[in-house]
């Protein structure tokens, strides 16, 4: 029996899996659905035991069945956070990014991991169960589900700066919130595993969702867009060197010597699948694309390029003559509009965009993809697997269990399943629509 390593993303809405020969090449899949819970306005939180743990644990089983598993790995989201006890069971909701709860005063949201967002869940879970045994985010608390220890990846850990100072843990500011170091997870860098499954997989440590898209999408060039179409929406741009844009992020590329700019925004599948809610059985690919209304898909807030937490989705421009196909593809314009002003603003950094590599679950909606190549004029090169933060996770986990000796020939794993084209005449149409979409976005 061939081994294989096993990644887990756990998403918005469900847990995804994979199992992953070293060829790159997906022997099992499985995905768990859950809910995602808004019980007040600006709430955003999951059922840490059915999202985090249960889900966890039976996603890997679907997938592990019938294989010779060498190790696994588990991304997530960034920041969440929740309670629990000794067992490493839920004391309270998993809070996640976004969540009214992890506003602080002072909060710098103009640069990944300074927003002080995890800090201020941290905060709001002592308050309410200080006698916690810890206080985990997603990662650590799939990780005990799995293998009995709750750790975290340092790249995890980086995203709750300042309360991780980039060696440990910060003992004044967990103070500051209310708790101590010892309920927080522990730290394992690099690829150490943290322990094994029953079955006797071992275990890494874990990572961050769109880090394991970026291991694998192939988006490695200089002027390649990476657009993640989950239910955030992220697009990066790929630079040759650092710059730096007001509203954007810029971080390292997992491509050796690269640069990424842009970042997450909540115009992605959050916002479609609302609209979609909104017009059950509305056809976009009946709509005629020269004549759409506009959409601001800022249905919770948004994050980069505004950082507004306070703006709401609002329709434009909507005539008689309109009917719900005219609103359906409406959206999924407004949703490439936001990539393409991430990447415009780029441009002031260097990014000269060539192509957009699309990757996650929203890859397998065609009009999405439609509407990124109309709306930017750029090509959409698809990936073939929507499950990219899994497989970069099955990758790193090869390195957990010595099979690689680094991820820098992750690249291999990618995989295109066909290029969209823009179309000129529909690209034309959306222009002035998007000049629109920006005015309106700007008088906010």
């Amino acid at each position: 029996m061939a081994q294989v390593t096993v990644g887990l993303d756990i998403g918005t809405t469900s847990v995804k899996a994979v199992a992953v020969d070293e060829d790159g090449n997906v022997v099992a899949r499985a995905r768990v659905v859950h809910g995602v819970r808004t019980p007040s306005a600006g709430y955003f939180e999951h059922d840490i035991n059915h999202a985090w743990r249960d889900n966890v644990v039976e996603a890997y089983a679907q997938v592990a069945r019938d294989h010779e598993v060498a190790a696994l790995n588990v991304a997530a989201m960034v920041p969440s956070l929740g309670a629990v006890d000794a067992e490493g069971r839920g004391l309270g909701p998993g809070l996640l990014y976004g969540d009214v709860r992890g506003e602080r005063v002072g909060n710098d949201t103009t640069q990944p991991g300074d927003s002080g967002e995890l800090l201020a869940f941290l905060a709001w879970h002592a308050a309410r169960t200080p006698e916690a045994a810890g206080f985990w985010p997603a990662q650590a608390t799939a990780n005990h589900a799995l293998c009995g220890v709750g750790a975290i990846d340092s790249s995890t850990a980086m995203t709750a700066h300042p309360l991780f100072d980039y060696t440990a843990w910060d003992e004044a500011k967990a103070k500051e919130a209310g708790a101590r170091v010892d309920q927080l997870p522990q730290i394992t860098p690099g690829y150490a595993p943290i322990g094994a499954t029953s079955d006797g997989a071992l275990v890494g440590a874990g990572t961050i969702d769109a880090f394991g898209e970026q291991l694998v999408a192939g988006a490695d060039d200089t002027g390649d867009v990476l657009v993640l179409c989950g239910t955030t929406l992220i697009t990066w741009g790929v630079l040759e060197q650092e710059g730096y844009v007001e509203g954007l992020w810029t971080i390292p590329h997992t491509a050796r010597g690269k640069m990424l700019i842009g970042g997450p925004s909540n115009a992605g599948g959050l916002f479609l699948e609302r609209v979609k809610r909104w017009l059950p059985g509305a056809d976009a690919s009946a709509a005629d694309p020269s004549d759409l209304p506009v959409w601001l898909p800022y249905i919770r807030g948004e994050r980069t390029p505004l950082h507004r937490r306070d703006v709401r989705a609002s329709l434009h421009d909507v005539a008689l003559h309109h009917g719900p196909e005219h609103l359906l593809r409406a959206a999924y314009e407004a949703s490439a509009f936001v990539v393409r002003h991430h990447v415009d603003l780029g441009r002031a950094a260097g990014l000269a965009p060539t192509r957009i590599v699309a990757t996650g679950g929203g890859t397998r909606d065609a009009m999405w993809m439609r509407a990124l190549a109309d709306c930017t004029g750029l090509p959409v090169d698809v990936a073939a697997n929507a499950e990219g933060g899994a497989i970069g996770a099955a990758f790193m986990a090869r390195c957990v269990a010595g099979l690689e000796k680094s991820t820098t020939t992750a690249g291999r794993w990618a995989r295109t399943s066909h290029t969209v084209e823009p179309d000129a005449a529909a690209h034309e149409a959306a222009a002035a629509r998007y000049e629109r979409f920006r005015a309106l976005t700007s008088a906010l």
